[in-house]
């Protein structure tokens, strides 16, 4: 019973972590992606090569360079904002890689089509391009947020008191075979927590499939 309280005491923090980091991601991808697919090739190789710079490092040297490596002045980030925001810039990354191939992957026919009933380019854009991109997408983007679930548990090495910190909290008062136990109640609750996420993303992905072909 104590090291499922243990284990419990960390969870909103885990929560909060990804849910903040997911909403950066979802918002700031935006953006990026699209200058992933700009025509302007400039913009597009700066969008590539940050893409490429966030997603090559790993999240665990961003929140060490964020927590102790950012100092200006009187500021620099606590424990949490670090998570926060280094959870949430590797965020964008992704995500704008997993839009940029939901746009390119629209069939080029409907660009056409659109183009064709004299359509303007916004709205073809938001229109016709990004609901059907949506669709494809979306699947990826509920094993993203899984996946950063999971990638929540990183802020521990900065003392952030999610699950997996006050598990290891509760081992090191418990060195015995008990100090287990909370790690196996983490992985548990990360199951739990998965599971309905990737349920709903099958249920919305057949739905969507099936709008379509109806």
């Amino acid at each position: 019973m104590d090291a499922l309280i243990a284990v419990v005491q960390g969870l909103p923090m885990t929560l909060l972590l990804t849910l903040s980091a997911f909403a950066i991601g979802i918002v700031g991808a935006v953006p990026v992606s699209l200058a992933l697919t700009s025509p302007f090739a400039p913009l597009r190789w700066l969008a590539r090569l940050l893409v490429d710079l966030i997603r090559g490092v790993p999240i665990i040297v961003w929140l060490f360079l964020l927590k102790f490596g950012i100092h200006f002045g009187a500021f620099k980030f606590s424990p949490i904002s670090a998570a926060i925001v280094g959870l949430g810039v590797v965020s964008v990354a992704y995500l704008a890689e997993i839009y940029r191939g939901g746009i390119q992957a629209v069939p080029r026919g409907q660009l056409e089509a659109s183009k064709a009933l004299g359509l303007s380019g916004g709205v073809t854009f938001f229109g016709v391009v990004i609901p059907q991109a949506f669709r494809i997408v979306s699947p990826s983007i509920a094993t993203y947020l899984v996946g950063l679930l999971k990638d929540s548990s990183i802020a521990s090495t900065i003392i952030v008191a999610e699950m997996v910190f006050q598990s290891q909290s509760y081992a090191r008062q418990h060195p015995t075979v008990e100090g287990i136990l909370p790690y196996v109640i983490v992985g548990i609750i990360y199951i739990a927590l998965s599971l309905p996420v990737a349920y709903l993303s099958r249920r919305l992905d057949a739905r969507m499939r099936k709008a379509v072909f109806a």
